[in-house]
């Protein structure tokens, strides 16, 4: 069975860091762009920042460039999350997704699969 399954959520205070991690099991998505996304009570899923199959392009939201770094490592089958200087604004439940794709895209409409989420919540 395909599963991605994220980890690392918490709670931090504003100005905290947080890394969230993704496993992947059931194939290799090392071909796959992944990404990560967010949800946060009584709004739409919005994306947060995407990485494509080689490492070598990048998508960060507005709202999180300078603050958050997307990584996979060197087989591509893990995703990670670094988080810094985490705002209120930021508690969500933050999902991992993939789409088989030489590309990156931004759109959560796009991706295939996706895990059950992790919670973030940033307060004081």
């Amino acid at each position: 069975q395909v599963q991605l399954v994220e980890s690392g959520g918490g709670l931090v205070q504003p100005g905290g860091s947080l890394t969230l991690s993704c496993a992947t099991s059931g194939r290799s998505f090392a071909s796959y762009t992944l990404g990560w996304f967010r949800q946060a009570p009584e709004k739409e899923r919005e994306t947060v920042a995407v990485i494509d199959w080689t490492a070598g392009k990048t998508y960060y939201a507005d709202s999180v460039t300078g603050r958050f770094t997307i990584s996979r490592d060197k087989d591509g089958n893990t995703l990670s999350l670094q988080m810094n200087n985490l705002k209120p604004e930021d508690t969500a439940v933050y999902y991992c997704a993939a789409i088989y794709s030489d590309y990156v895209t931004a759109h959560p409409d796009d991706y295939d699969y996706w895990g059950q989420g992790t919670q973030v919540t940033v307060s004081s």
